[in-house]
């Protein structure tokens, strides 16, 4: 028995020691105040004149893919977003627009037409969910083996994997959560190629009532730069 209690105690100290244990934590930001919703993998902003003497303001979690649904009321919709060197004519079908990948947390200002506004990007963050390194990734694949969920594209995947990873894509994971629902309760890892498809993933699995979600944060490309194995 004293053995036994030992060595959950164990368990529980490296689990926490390397960010395995997924830490109590408060979102940085309440996902009602989140913009947009998440479809296909993307995250979808419909933008429309805002009341007169407001700027349009937008929350996004970082790693999200974002496009534009703009209304027949913006008459010019040419996006100008300075701090991510984003100059770009939008059309107004969503299906049709561009994405743009939000990389980094911080608050950046944008003009859209003759219209002012600000995109405030930031860490999303659950009590269920953690985002790990490569070398954690590799110690939480050799301690739990989880499920390792991999959300890039096919030709991505084939060119190099990790080992028993299920594949996939992002932009298909909402309408094949059925696949994964044995897991719910088991600890999953997904990655993609630099950790912003996979934040999305991890957004779209909880959201689906998963439990224990790993994020690797800076994807298979920091995986095969720290020399872990990878499948070809």
């Amino acid at each position: 028995m004293k053995n036994t209690v030992f060595q959950i105690a164990v368990i529980i100290f490296f689990g926490f020691s390397i960010g395995l244990v997924p830490p109590v934590s408060i979102a940085s930001q309440p996902d009602a105040n989140i913009s947009g919703k998440l479809v296909g993998g993307y995250r979808i902003l419909s933008v429309a004149v805002p009341p007169e003497g407001k700027e349009l303001s937008l929350t996004v979690y970082r790693g999200d893919y974002i496009k534009f649904d703009i209304s027949d009321a913006i008459a010019d919709p040419y996006l100008t977003i300075p701090a991510l060197s984003i100059q770009q004519k939008l059309p107004r079908n969503p299906s049709e627009a561009p994405y743009f990948k939000m990389k980094t947390a911080g608050v950046f200002p944008f003009t859209l037409g003759d219209l002012n506004g600000s995109i405030s990007v930031v860490d999303y963050q659950k009590p269920n969910y953690t985002e790990v390194s490569s070398k954690d990734a590799f110690a939480l694949i050799q301690n739990i083996q989880p499920v390792v969920l991999d959300v890039r594209t096919d030709a991505e995947f084939k060119s190099g994997h990790l080992e028993n990873a299920v594949l996939i894509p992002v932009q298909q994971l909402q309408s094949r959560l059925k696949e994964l629902s044995a897991y719910k309760n088991q600890d999953i890892l997904i990655y993609c190629a630099t950790g912003n498809r996979s934040t999305v993933a991890s957004k779209i699995m909880i959201d689906s009532g998963f439990k224990r979600i790993y994020n690797m944060r800076h994807g298979i490309r920091q995986w095969g730069r720290d020399n872990y194995p990878i499948v070809r």
